[in-house]
């Protein structure tokens, strides 16, 4: 048993599968100080981490999809409500939020949760990081975004549109740096074909 209040710990497979999910795979663990809303409409494959003090919002129609072997770092915001998916071997960094609906800031309506929306213009729309992906600490992703599969984006980056493949983006205003190498791929079927030897 654990003494250290510092260690807050984590839920793994059992007792996740008992919390009602509407898919947890093996190999899972939840650190116990997040914050989830919407258990029945999230999906998580195998080998998932969510580490501490993330906020997750699935609630209503939303919608959370996470693959296998995908990393969600401490702090991060996942307003899913329109829907998130996260792919296979993505990764995602501390404080990095990701909103699938936001309100609109020009002026023109009301915002904020407390305003019915006939009186507000909402965007919103799903977000889809793919497989390989990895997005730096304190980035903002806004609401109906594809990041294209082995995309890699820096550090306090906002990103408001669709992002190609392989490709390492960088900054506010955001800007492509250069092509991604697509070496991982090969280090992915030596982990995969090791992963089965192991196992046979």
């Amino acid at each position: 048993m654990n003494t250290n209040p510092f260690e807050i710990g984590y839920y793994y497979d059992d007792e996740l599968k008992s919390l009602g999910f509407k898919s947890i795979g093996s190999n899972v663990k939840i650190a116990k100080n997040c914050l989830i809303v919407g258990i029945p409409n999230i999906s998580i494959g195998n080998n998932v981490i969510i580490d501490s003090f993330c906020s997750i919002i699935a609630s209503g129609k939303g919608y959370l999809t996470i693959g296998s072997y995908v990393h969600v770092a401490s702090f991060c915001h996942l307003l899913a409500s329109e829907g998130i998916e996260l792919k296979d071997f993505c990764g995602i960094s501390q404080g990095v939020k990701i909103y699938s609906k936001t309100d609109d800031y020009s002026g023109n309506s009301l915002t904020n949760p407390t305003i019915p929306n006939t009186y507000k213009s909402i965007k919103k729309g799903k977000v889809i990081i793919n497989e390989h992906s990895i997005i730096g600490a304190g980035c903002v992703i806004l609401p109906n975004v594809t990041i294209g599969e082995g995309t890699s984006v820096g550090a306090l980056s906002l990103i408001g549109s669709n992002l190609d493949s392989w490709t390492i983006y960088v900054g506010n205003p955001l800007k492509k740096l250069t092509k991604r190498s697509k070496n991982l791929l090969q280090k992915k079927q030596d982990f995969l074909a090791d992963l089965e030897q192991n196992n046979n």
